[in-house]
Parts: C-alpha cells; structure tokens; sequence
C-alpha cells in the first residue's frame, strides 16, 4: 500500500478515537487534491478492519506485513469492505469514467449490511469521492448516515466539502488533511520515484506546491524549463512581445498539452510568490494581477479557450510584475 507522508495529526486524531473505543461511524476526509486522502481512507479502513480481528501493535495507520486483511484488501476480496467510486462507462473503449457515483451502486451498500460481518465486527465503506455522488445518490447515503448499522464505518473523501449536502457534513466527523511541507514532500516523492535524481526530485517539489499527486502529474513536462520562462518574464519583461509570443507558440501544440495545463496551474502560483515579496501599492497591484491571472487560468479548460491566447495573456500578466527600469 502507498506509504502516508504528512498527517500525523490526522492519524493520530483517528487512533485516539479508534482506540479509546468511541470511533464515529462516519468520517468526512476533506483537503486539496492529490495530498493523500484516498490513501488514509485506505489505510484507515484496513487498520480498523486488522485491528477488529485482533490485536495490533504498531504505530499509526500501519498493520503487519502478511496480515490477512492486508491480502484480502490488496485483492478486492475482503467480504467486510465495500469501495464505491465511479465506474467506467458503458461501451467505452477508452476506459472513460462515468460522471457520478449512481444510486444504484449506494443501494448496493445492502448487501454488505444485510449480513453479519465475516471477519470482525466492523463493515468499512469507502467513497473516493463523496463528491461525485449524483442526487439521488447523495440522498440514499444519508439514510445510511442517519441510522448506521451496529459497527459500520463510513470513510468519505471530498475535494470540496462545500459542495455536499448540509445533511451530510453534520452527521460526520471531518477531518481535514493540509498541504505537505518540504519534508514530507521529498519523502513522498522520493518514496514514489526511487531512481529520480535530486534535482527532479526538487523540481517536481515545486512545482506541487505541497500535493505529491499534483507533481507526478508533471513528471517528465520538465517544468523546471517552464518555471525559468515564467520567471525570465516577471524578471525581464517583454517589451517587444517576443518572450511571450514564442511561448505561447510552443504550448499551443497539440502535443503540448500536458505542458499547457502545467503552466495554468503554475502561472497564478508565479504571480502569488512575487505578490509576497510586495509592500503598500506595489502589492495591492500584484494581487490585482493574480486575481486576474487565477480566473483565467481557472477558467481557461470549462469554457475551451484558445491555448496560444490563454498563454499569450497570462505571460503578459507574468511580464507586468517586471521593474519598471528594467528595459527588457
């Protein structure tokens, strides 16, 4: 299973309450993407599910090497656990996810609270991600939420707890994970790329910005590259338009797709670091820009816009932080 790096305080909240006996049926596991929430509400469930069978003397989230729940679990076969998560869709021959979580598959949560449990007392029920539950769907957990069978676990992950049902979010207990620091950052990345060198490792650091998910999802764009653009252009300027315009052409390629969704999700993050450098006037001005600059690179996918304008635009927004006196 993939290693936890960052949330001791999230763990130990969840052991404090697993081991005095008083574990909440439900738990809302909320933060940024790609932190690790999925692989604590995995680990979560397999410790609860190990340590209702016996015994477990390790350290936070962690179970014994071998243990039978560990296999089971690893084999989609553990008769206590249910995982609902979106299916792919039918007919698909790209393995496209469908859009929701459906009712169906939350009525199909009988099935595991219509038998006693097999293994210990606990039922554990994972939702990766509550979020992407339809209406209806929403509307048939929170049954389960509002009258939970004796011993039953209900693990949900949320991006975006805002966007859930009220009813939802009162009847469980939230716990919220941050951003890494640096330390777990490297560790987590080095954990997941034990061959990359220190200065991919580095680099992929930063441009993650505390969500390992966020950079091995820029893992070979060589954005160290595209952080240089970026800050020759809030260092130089571009008086001539030349900076700019040449990357904007290079990222306006069909192949370079991946590099144009890193620098929109990079280019807000430029603007925010020189912001903070900035006092009185010269700050208020940086934040109008990355105002600016994070509602279109947010916008920039939803509503299609054209990649080399989309580039163009931000890159003068990155060009506007320059000094004055610097002639480009």
């Amino acid at each position: 299973m993939i290693p936890l790096f960052g949330h001791d305080a999230a763990v130990a909240a969840f052991r404090e309450s697993l081991d005095s006996g008083r574990l909440h049926h439900a738990w809302l596991i909320s933060g940024p993407e790609g932190i690790g929430k999925a692989s604590f509400a995995a680990k979560a469930a397999l410790r609860v599910l190990a340590q209702g069978q016996g015994r477990v003397d390790l350290p936070g989230l962690d179970i014994p090497d071998g243990h039978q729940a560990a296999h089971l679990v690893a084999a989609g076969s553990h008769p206590d656990l249910m995982r609902l998560e979106r299916l792919p869709r039918e007919n698909s021959s790209t393995g496209e996810l469908a859009r929701s979580i459906n009712v169906d598959q939350v009525r199909g949560l009988s099935r595991l609270f219509s038998t006693t449990s097999s293994m210990s007392p606990w039922r554990v029920v994972v939702i990766d991600s509550i979020d992407d539950l339809e209406r209806a769907a929403a509307n048939a957990l929170l049954k389960n939420l509002e009258e939970p069978p004796p011993f039953s676990l209900f693990l949900l992950v949320s991006h975006a707890t805002e966007r859930l049902l009220p009813t939802i979010r009162s009847r469980t207990r939230q716990l919220r994970l941050s951003l890494l620091d640096d330390d777990a950052m490297t560790s987590a990345l080095r954990a997941a790329l034990p061959e990359a060198e220190e200065s991919e490792i580095a680099a992929l650091r930063e441009a993650g910005q505390g969500s390992p998910g966020r950079a091995l999802a820029f893992r070979g764009l060589d954005i160290a590259a595209l952080d240089r653009a970026m800050a020759e252009l809030a260092g130089k300027g571009d008086p001539t338009n030349a900076r700019r315009s040449a990357l904007a052409q290079s990222l306006a390629l069909k192949s370079a797709q991946p590099r144009y969704e890193a620098f929109l999700a990079r280019a807000p993050s430029v603007v925010a670091a020189e912001a903070k450098t900035r006092r009185g006037p010269a700050l208020a001005e940086a934040l109008r820009l990355w105002e600016r600059a994070q509602a279109l690179a947010a916008s920039a996918k939803p509503l299609s816009l054209e990649p080399e304008s989309v580039v163009f635009e931000l890159a003068g927004i990155l060009a506007t932080l320059a000094p004055k006196t610097v002639d480009g």
